[in-house]
């Protein structure tokens, strides 16, 4: 095929044109901005929880690092962290100088194990901060989460960046954390080309967390510094882009379970399994992923050869975080004789899950995927 099939890649619409149009006829380029104070209301108000207080930053990592921050941790302190997932989410903890230990991950999900958290709290029963990523667009089972957090009185941090508009029993991913944190990076399920935002429920951590996105500078009439800051903030015309982009949110995620479920309905014959999600949630399907079933003789890296050749981007799961060699010195807990995380890692793909991709372009894809058994 000539035209490049893409994993997951931006969709203009149009509307996002309206409010740089108006940053630049305001001449407010700079960070922050009337499009910033705006898009951080407009996404408290689609998360569809009004006490929640919402930063918007320069990316979803800049937000976790500010949550850290809040969460008050100091060098030396434990972060109990999800194994199965981008390094986005555990390399702020290296910014302040904590351990991360990682914790596997259970097959009902694919995210944090409940069960392996609790024997992660019996091992380091002094970590007072868990730090939660929801894969793919898959909510955690969120229930068991919250209620071990809240039994050994650690802060729970809630890494949305892969599950915004993603539903668990009614409710909003990035509204369970003491401090959550969303991404809007040019593949996420709405873009503002870069950025992300912090969302907590205390309006005075957010003006904490603002003071030092904000480069920490004092109330003086010269530069003032008494803490370190970072530069942090969000271009009011990003946010603009982010703003026109929340418009079509509900839109981007039917189409993303659209194709989820032809390729499930593709693939019922064949010895695969997609990415599992539980009855009481809802996912917002940003990748569609199948693992090889075990005991079938097909390396997941042979199909993405295949896929590759064929102009078709595709993507191994995330590496886990316990495997990689920048972590090699960090503890891992898990419960399972073979850790879950790495066997989804060595059976599973990513498949192009772009809302673009016409049927006709993921049946060529299904049909390069099945030729491989």
């Amino acid at each position: 095929m000539e035209k490049r099939i893409l994993l997951s890649s931006p969709t203009m619409h149009g509307d996002e044109m309206k409010y740089i149009e108006e940053a630049f006829e305001r001449n407010w380029i700079a960070p922050l901005g009337f499009n910033c104070d705006a898009f951080e209301t407009e996404v408290s108000a689609y998360l569809e929880a009004p006490e929640l207080h919402a930063l918007s930053t320069v990316s979803g990592t800049s937000a976790i690092h500010l949550a850290l921050k809040l969460a008050g941790l100091k060098p030396g302190d434990v972060v109990l962290c999800s194994d199965l997932t981008f390094a986005a989410t555990v390399n702020p903890i290296s910014y302040e100088g904590g351990v991360q230990v990682f914790v596997d991950s259970e097959r009902d999900t694919w995210n944090m194990d409940p069960v392996a958290l609790e024997k992660a709290f019996e091992e380091y029963p002094e970590a007072k901060i868990v730090m939660l990523a929801h894969l793919y667009g898959t909510p955690s089972k969120m229930d068991e989460i919250v209620a071990i957090c809240e039994k050994h009185g650690a802060i729970l941090i809630e890494d949305a960046a892969e599950t915004l508009a993603g539903t668990y029993k009614g409710r909003k991913c990035g509204t369970f954390g003491k401090y959550n944190a969303l991404s809007f990076n040019g593949n996420k399920i709405i873009t503002s080309s870069g950025g992300g935002m912090l969302v907590t429920d205390s309006k005075n951590d957010r003006d904490k967390a603002f003071f030092w996105a904000t480069q920490a500078r004092e109330n003086a009439p010269w530069y003032q510094h008494e803490e370190i800051g970072y530069n942090y903030r969000m271009s009011n015309v990003v946010a603009g882009i982010g703003r026109g982009q929340l418009k079509y949110i509900e839109e981007h995620r039917d189409r993303k379970e659209a194709i989820y479920h032809r390729y499930e309905e593709a693939f019922k014959d064949l010895p695969v399994t997609m990415n599992p999600y539980l009855a009481e949630s809802r996912p917002n399907f940003w990748l569609s992923c199948i693992t090889i079933n075990p005991g079938v003789d097909v390396d997941p890296m042979d199909i993405l050869e295949k896929l590759t050749a064929a102009n078709v981007v595709a993507r191994p799961i995330w590496k886990p975080m316990h495997m990689q060699p920048v972590f090699a010195e960090r503890d891992f807990i898990y419960v399972e004789n073979v850790p879950v995380g790495e066997d989804i890692f060595a059976r599973g793909l990513c498949l192009p899950s772009d809302i673009k991709m016409t049927e006709e372009e993921q049946q060529y894809v299904v049909d390069i995927v099945r030729s491989c058994f």
